[in-house]
């Protein structure tokens, strides 16, 4: 079985652009700047033939795919594909306290201690957890050769390092943005990334 994925993370919203912290706990839509990526998004991708849509179960995912969805490709929302929970962080600025927090978090998290986690929320580890059950989902269809996967950025990075079987500890190694695609490819073996980091549907757009 062959398949290829098309992994974008959802166009901005005013949390993102306040430097708001969103998790899988903030269900917030899209703004004009984010609405405005999707539709660029699509306009370059809508001829790909998508077999099956899969999105977070938060709105931000489901508006940045909505004029695929109104294609009529089929749709299902996982929770496997939510962004990470960062417990007390959410809804929070990024005031110099919860940067501080933020940075030794992740810091742990490169030096391999991934089952660490802000209060209430949730560790490397637990995510991936439920990734795993995602993917299995999305592999368990071989008639869907090829798919169109939007979720989160942190989520994103650790969904990508699981495919290609790379340390999550270096999950910060992805660069992203709202709407950046990465391409990967399933040889019926193995997963590659075949296009890294694609924003050509970006060109004067903002993409904070």
């Amino acid at each position: 079985m062959k398949k290829s994925l098309y992994i974008i993370r959802h166009g901005q919203t005013d949390l993102n652009l306040k430097g708001i912290v969103q998790g899988r706990g903030i269900n917030s839509p899209l703004n004009d700047t984010g609405r405005q990526q999707a539709e660029a998004f699509y306009e370059h991708y809508k001829n790909e033939q998508f077999d099956k849509i899969y999105t977070s179960t938060l709105l931000r995912t489901h508006q940045t795919v909505d004029l695929f969805l109104r294609q009529g490709i089929p749709w299902e929302q996982l929770e496997g594909l939510d962004e990470i929970g960062w417990g007390i962080y959410e809804g929070r600025e990024q005031t110099p306290e919860v940067m501080q927090g933020f940075l030794e978090l992740t810091g742990s998290w490169r030096n391999g201690e991934l089952d660490s986690s802000v209060e209430g929320g949730e560790t490397p580890n637990q995510l991936l957890a439920r990734q795993r059950r995602a993917l299995d989902h999305i592999m368990a269809s071989p008639d869907e050769e090829q798919v169109l996967i939007c979720m989160h950025g942190r989520a994103m990075r650790v969904f990508l390092c699981m495919l290609i079987n790379r340390d999550i500890a270096l999950m910060d190694d992805f660069p992203h943005t709202n709407t950046a695609l990465y391409r990967v490819h399933f040889n019926g073996e193995e997963f590659a990334i075949t296009d890294t980091y694609n924003i050509k549907h970006l060109e004067g757009l903002l993409t904070d």
